[in-house]
């Protein structure tokens, strides 16, 4: 498969190139996104997937410590929950890195012809941190509520509750980024005063 990514790397070039040369920004947009996407998801997820679990897991730990509601393993991405009888180990695996999310957020950011490279930078960092932070948000959610409600809540507090606040807080994210910083960078009805030499003239 190494290869053959190279192979698909020089491709996904030489049509970006193609397609900045003609001016099609729309597809340059779509096929650079997709293609960064696709790449990282080849290159970078094996290495980066590992960390983030053990991260989330261990950040995720701290509240559960300081709440008291539940432990945390995190070498082994791991969170038991205990309360009375009732008890559930819960792995952060990965979907729950949030690995995907991080990449498609980059991925979009970067071939947004909105901001200039040293704010990418900035925007990049604060944007995978804000998704890490949504991610353990979404965990400690479905924790609590398993703590609360017992085991028969998790299929719910996993696949419904903990989702709408994650996706929730992302979206909030995304309009802040893209569409907010889109409509704040336009230009719409700007005015200008000529200088009176040019009006004596």
């Amino acid at each position: 498969m190494n290869w053959l990514s190279i192979v698909f790397f020089l491709v996904w070039i030489y049509v970006l190139s193609v397609l900045k040369r003609t001016k099609l920004d729309f597809w340059f947009y779509i096929v650079g996104s997709v293609g960064f996407f696709l790449l990282m998801l080849i290159w970078v997820e094996p290495y980066c997937v590992g960390f983030l679990q053990r991260m989330v897991a261990m950040v995720t730990g701290v509240l559960g410590r300081w709440t008291g509601l539940y432990d945390s393993y995190f070498q082994k991405g791991m969170l038991f929950i205990q309360n009375g009888g009732n008890s559930l180990s819960l792995y952060v695996d990965f979907e729950c890195s949030g690995i995907i999310e991080i990449m498609a957020f980059l991925s979009l950011l970067w071939f947004f012809p909105v901001y200039r490279i040293i704010e990418k930078i900035v925007v990049s960092i604060s944007g995978v941190l804000a998704i890490f932070f949504f991610n353990v948000g979404r965990i400690f959610l479905i924790c609590l509520l398993v703590y609360y409600f017992g085991d028969g809540i998790y299929f719910y507090a996993h696949t419904i509750y903990g989702r709408i606040f994650f996706y929730f807080c992302t979206v909030v994210l995304y309009f802040l980024v893209f569409t907010k910083g889109h409509i704040v960078r336009q230009k719409v009805g700007s005015f200008q005063y000529e200088n009176d030499d040019e009006l004596v003239s």
